[in-house]
């Protein structure tokens, strides 16, 4: 483990440097406490059908989650049973991980550089995937694109859901935000 009084996230530098100031400047706002930042990013990968028949699927999903996230992820539920799908009240599902503080910084910068570019016909990612309240959500079709995970032991490749949840009241501010991250908005 680092030791968190000398080591900073690169991108929490960088925010702390130059992006405050760029959208201080670019927003006119008069308080810094004003400026957006980013409060926390949640991952979550759904089974689905494959849980319902297996329920070890969940569990195999959990531990993908937790090597990319570097933090334990929690096992989904079902809230509610389903005839139709053949879903049970408490059945497994999938897996989700709530990021705060270093770790953020952290998974935000590997998504960008990394993994990101490593995804099949990569063109960007839509800028209009934002919820109204500056927060944005994206899916990645194959969790295999980050480094932590060996592609020799992969029993099966999950789709992954990745919200990134910010302080800014709209859209466009949130969007310049992840912009000043190199965020790869295509529109």
């Amino acid at each position: 483990m680092l030791d968190s009084a000398t080591y900073t996230p690169r991108l929490r530098q960088q925010f702390r440097d130059t992006i405050k100031a760029a959208l201080k400047e670019e927003f006119g706002y008069k308080n810094d406490m004003q400026i957006p930042r980013l409060d926390k990013i949640v991952l979550n990968i759904g089974c689905g059908a494959e849980a319902v028949k297996d329920s070890k699927k969940a569990k195999s999903a959990q531990e993908d989650l937790t090597l990319i996230a570097g933090q334990q992820a929690v096992v989904t539920k079902a809230k509610n049973s389903i005839a139709g799908f053949r879903v049970r009240e408490d059945m497994p599902l999938g897996a989700k991980v709530t990021l705060r503080g270093d770790r953020m910084y952290e998974f935000l910068d590997r998504l960008i550089t990394i993994a990101m570019p490593r995804i099949r016909d990569f063109r960007g990612i839509s800028g209009k995937s934002f919820d109204g309240r500056g927060n944005y959500a994206m899916g990645i079709k194959e969790h295999i694109v980050f480094p932590e995970i060996n592609f020799d032991k992969v029993d099966e490749v999950w789709g992954m859901d990745i919200i990134i949840a910010t302080t800014a009241q709209t859209d466009a501010e949130a969007k310049a935000l992840l912009k000043h991250f190199n965020m790869p908005f295509n529109s």
